[in-house]
């Protein structure tokens, strides 16, 4: 029988409103994450939302013999991430201490170097470097998952990773370096940088010691997380002559022609206006010198 003009209105209302709904249950409900294609870089940016790894063709990193006043903790993470690339063990590992000191620019200096002695020495493996933000940490679990069955050794990296006051995210973090019955993966390591060295802010964890029951195991609660970190390598404010270093290795490196003691005077004069020494500062003197010589870096 033919459907009256009500009843065929009705009906179209109907199906428009399933498909609105079905439209906001596409939404709900998490992309179903994709297999990474590890053959398209060595370095990615893990995109929480869309659940996938996005290639990086070219990173943002400077040369390892370029990081100056550094060299025990260099060397401490160069020995770590290349036992970690031949398939031998090794640990996560927590950078932490003064800002501008070249915590991140390590971790990716580290990475190019041993994929450079890999190809030198005409090695197939590459080892991998996926950046994951810090406000995507409770997907880390979920990126884990992705990438436990893949054929490369990876490095998971976060920089700048801290909690604030509240910020329960820690947790997932833990779970996922060292908790659950699943583990770590053998193929997976965690790097971060931080600040602080135990990610939490100091009043947070004197909070949690002057309310809690046990004072003792809430503190132990919060600290316990940089203990997944197998190694900690700190950072600290540069010396003089450790800043001076640093920009002697940029001009050398960067073929700066300029004059050695006006170069010193106007390096001192810089980090003298900034309040501090550092290697980000050093670097910062050398751009704008190369831009008064008419260079480029």
């Amino acid at each position: 029988m033919d459907q009256s003009p009500v009843h065929k209105g009705e009906l179209d209302g109907i199906a428009q409103r399933l498909d609105t709904l079905i439209e906001l249950i596409s939404r709900a409900v998490p992309p179903r994450p994709r297999a990474p294609d590890f053959a398209a870089a060595d370095a990615f940016v893990w995109n929480a939302a869309g659940a996938e790894l996005e290639p990086i063709a070219r990173v943002n990193r400077v040369d390892i013999d370029l990081l100056q006043g550094v060299d025990s903790a260099r060397d401490q993470l160069l020995a770590n991430t290349q036992r970690f690339a031949k398939g031998f063990a090794a640990n996560n590992v927590l950078l932490w201490g003064a800002r501008g000191m070249g915590k991140s620019s390590l971790v990716k200096a580290v990475h190019a170097r041993v994929n450079a002695d890999f190809e030198k020495a005409g090695r197939s493996e590459r080892l991998k470097l996926v950046e994951i933000h810090r406000e995507d940490i409770e997907s880390l679990p979920a990126l884990m998952r992705l990438i436990r069955d893949g054929n490369h050794r990876t490095i998971l990296f976060c920089d700048d990773l801290s909690f604030d006051t509240g910020d329960a995210s820690y947790k997932s973090l833990k779970a996922a370096l060292d908790g659950g019955i699943e583990g770590r993966p053998d193929t997976v390591l965690f790097y971060a940088t931080s600040n602080r060295r135990h990610l939490l802010p100091r009043d947070m964890i004197e909070n949690e010691r002057s309310t809690a029951i046990n004072p003792g195991e809430a503190v132990e609660e919060k600290v316990s997380l940089s203990d997944r970190f197998g190694l900690w390598l700190g950072f600290h404010k540069c010396s003089q002559d450790e800043y001076l270093a640093m920009i002697d290795a940029y001009v050398t490196h960067h073929g700066l022609d300029y004059d050695a003691d006006r170069l010193r005077a106007e390096a001192l004069e810089w980090s003298t206006t900034r309040g501090s020494r550092s290697g980000r500062v050093a670097f910062q003197f050398i751009q704008d010198l190369a831009g008064r010589l008419n260079r480029t870096l």
